[in-house]
């Protein structure tokens, strides 16, 4: 897809390529996307959002135009961790010390572990239809389960997953996102097919499977670490979800984020849980709302090129 205005890049970082567009002048603003999508998730925001801070939309790490490099056992190279550091040394390379980020679904998850790990990087943080990893998992039952059958899948030891995905990505991607709220209808044609031709990549399936192995294992070794040493996120939290998803019919954002968080305030959306495609224009105006309440110069340092 080619956007006007925005300009594509791949920086490298531990050996990993990753894939973004830059566009737009203003504060810096990540934009993280979730499962099974790309950075195109963004689409029918970015233009607006463009009009007041500089985008960045990046594929993580095992996603859509962006390296997928191998794991092992311990599913380390797939840990939100090792996706955090990829997006903080990418903002960096493009010269910005510090900036704003908003994250939907795994993109939320690796902006939470960011904002741990990385709390000189991140101003302000926007979180999108999920709830703490670790509170959701320890809190499971049927209807969750049910629902989100994909996290227990996917988490199945290889080669189970990849060989059932891998025989047809677009059954998968359709099956996964059009049971939700909202069915297929949001989803823009040449954004679906997108994601389609994104997971039908060499790697693609191994990759995600990766990505919830390492949610299901060494991302909660992080989080219990973080519990136990009484670490929390410490910058400004919005966190949104949409009032007809799955995370608000199974549990309580705002109080499971407050337990985690020293500042933090949300609110559900008239969606499902894909709110940038379901609500863009609800999700930018959130958006204007929180992060221009930042300080009016977020720090940027312009690196040599």
């Amino acid at each position: 897809m080619s956007v006007p205005d925005f300009t594509p890049f791949t920086l490298t970082h531990d050996g990993v390529d990753i894939f973004g567009l830059k566009g737009g002048a203003g504060a810096p603003l990540l934009l993280l996307h979730g499962h099974p999508q790309t950075h195109l998730i963004w689409h029918r925001c970015m233009e607006r959002l463009a009009q007041h801070f500089t985008v960045v939309m990046t594929d993580l790490r095992g996603y859509g135009a962006s390296g997928k490099p191998p794991s092992d056992h311990t599913h380390l190279p797939y840990s939100k961790r090792a996706m955090a550091a990829d997006q903080v040394a990418v903002m960096r390379h493009l010269g910005f010390e510090r900036f704003l980020v908003c994250g939907h679904d795994r993109g939320g998850r690796v902006a939470h572990r960011m904002a741990l790990d990385h709390p000189d990087a991140v101003e302000r943080l926007m979180l999108l239809d999920i709830a703490p990893t670790l509170a959701m998992y320890e809190a499971t039952d049927r209807a969750f389960a049910t629902a989100y059958f994909h996290w227990f899948f996917l988490i199945q030891p290889e080669p189970l997953p990849e060989t059932l995905i891998g025989a047809n990505p677009r059954a998968y991607i359709e099956s996964v996102m059009g049971s939700r709220h909202a069915g297929l209808a949001p989803f823009a044609p040449h954004a679906l097919q997108a994601y389609c031709e994104a997971l039908s990549q060499p790697g693609a399936v191994h990759a995600m499977c990766e990505d919830y192995r390492a949610a299901a294992t060494i991302d909660l070794e992080h989080d219990r670490a973080d519990v136990e040493r009484g670490r929390k996120i410490g910058c400004p939290l919005r966190v949104l979800w949409g009032e007809h998803g799955v995370v608000a019919r199974c549990f309580d954002p705002l109080r499971l984020w407050r337990d985690v968080a020293r500042d933090v305030s949300g609110r559900a959306l008239a969606c499902g849980h894909y709110i940038p495609e379901e609500a863009p224009d609800a999700l930018v105006d959130e958006m204007l709302d929180f992060f221009e309440a930042a300080e009016p110069t977020v720090s940027v340092k312009r690196h040599a090129r």
